[in-house]
């Protein structure tokens, strides 16, 4: 049983896809991932956004420009959806994308987890593009190979990143403009959405922008340095002579090369900023490459501490661990184990509590960590009250004025 497909712009639905298809990102073989959203009356792809390493809140928020702005390279398709459907997924249900949807007046449906079915139409798509496109290009992995060899042929030349989005981009393409699906009768899905007579909810591209940029709703003071976020400095021609000013700071997720600066009083957007004193790419490429190699050892010391190894055994026997620690060795170690565990020198009963009342019934666990008062200091129940001690209060003598402490001495 299908939905009927209502009209234009209605109903959107999106999803993360990681694409079966070896690509080749800066050296590194990854598979990357498709953020899209489709149009369930006409099974228009509204837009797209490709990522190299796993998605996040940011890929949505540039498909969704994407799916929105009506100008090229992304239109004609375009407009705001009255609803969107998504799958619980945490990066479209995240604060940032939800102030979005909100900021843009689109319903989001949260459908319940797995319930592929409650989202057919995107769903569809994600096993259209792996049949009609991606089991085609070179690297992909899940291609029948004879027999049980399952490596992948040495010779094989993997797209680039690139390369891949280019040829993706122009399939979306040909799927709005020449694909015509048995359900269409014929007709595009891009012929379906033009010709649907609904009027569209449109939204300029800048502000777009503004509503689909995450805000830490902090308040910020421009100076001489710029503005401070996130202990960088960021800088701009415009910010001469604007020192002291009260400013908020909008940015994309993950992109921390710019922001985008906005009067805190009024809203009004001031501009964008750079990052000051940013490293070279060489120095980028330099610490990557430390990065790297730190996981590695990383990685060596986890495997070489979780690896035992066992004699093997010829007789009925307990099982023997190989594996010999000299007692130097062992006390290093420890040693080290010692120093690296901080709740170890937090040091929480450096100063042991005051023992409780005599009349308290005290569990001995507590007894035992707590201090007695010396045998001629009176506890502080027995303690008299500053002011109502009178001739029978053993600081009395201290004269009238005097603040009595729990030592029996002025302060």
């Amino acid at each position: 049983m299908s939905r009927p497909r209502g009209w234009r712009n209605q109903v959107w639905e999106t999803d993360h896809v990681q694409a079966p298809v070896l690509v080749d990102v800066e050296g590194t073989v990854r598979r990357p991932w498709i953020t899209w959203f489709v149009d369930c009356a006409s099974n228009t792809i509204m837009g797209v956004a490709v990522t190299p390493g796993h998605p996040s809140r940011e890929s949505v928020l540039a498909a969704l420009r994407a799916a929105v702005v009506r100008e090229e390279p992304f239109g004609p398709q375009g407009g705001l959806p009255e609803k969107v459907r998504v799958d619980r997924g945490k990066d479209f249900l995240s604060k940032t994308v939800a102030a979005a949807f909100n900021a843009l007046d689109v319903t989001v449906e949260d459908l319940p987890a797995y319930t592929p079915h409650l989202k057919g139409t995107v769903e569809g798509l994600n096993r259209a593009v792996e049949s009609m496109f991606l089991a085609a290009l070179p690297g992909y992995t899940r291609q029948p190979r004879p027999g049980r060899r399952r490596a992948r042929p040495k010779d094989e030349v993997l797209l680039h990143f690139e390369d891949f989005t280019t040829r993706l981009l122009d399939w979306v393409g040909w799927w709005n403009t020449s694909h015509r699906p048995g359900p269409l009768k014929g007709r595009s899905p891009l012929q379906v959405w033009e010709t649907d007579p609904t009027p569209l909810r449109e939204i300029g591209a800048d502000e777009l922008w503004t509503f689909t940029l995450e805000d830490d709703g902090r308040f910020r003071v421009l100076s001489t340095k710029g503005v401070r976020f996130r202990n960088r400095d960021y800088v701009a021609a415009w910010m001469t002579g604007l020192a002291g000013e009260r400013v908020r700071v909008r940015f994309m997720p993950h992109h921390d090369c710019r922001i985008e600066v906005f009067d805190a009083a009024t809203g009004r957007y001031l501009g964008p900023a750079e990052l000051a004193d940013a490293a070279t790419p060489e120095q980028i490429s330099a610490v990557r490459t430390a990065r790297a190699a730190r996981t590695r050892r990383l990685r060596q010391d986890l495997a070489a501490a979780q690896r035992e190894r066992y004699a093997a055994a010829t007789r009925p026997g307990k099982p023997e661990r190989l594996g010999a620690v000299t007692g130097a060795e062992a006390g290093r170690e420890l040693a080290a184990a010692e120093q690296s565990d901080l709740s170890r020198l937090a040091l929480p009963d450096l100063i042991p509590p005051a023992a409780p009342p005599a009349g308290w019934r005290t569990p001995p666990s507590l007894v035992a960590r707590t201090h007695r008062a010396p045998a001629d200091t009176p506890t502080a129940d027995e303690q008299p009250r500053s002011g109502t001690a009178g001739a029978h209060s053993p600081g009395a003598a201290a004269g009238a004025g005097a603040d009595v402490t729990g030592g029996g001495e002025p302060r």
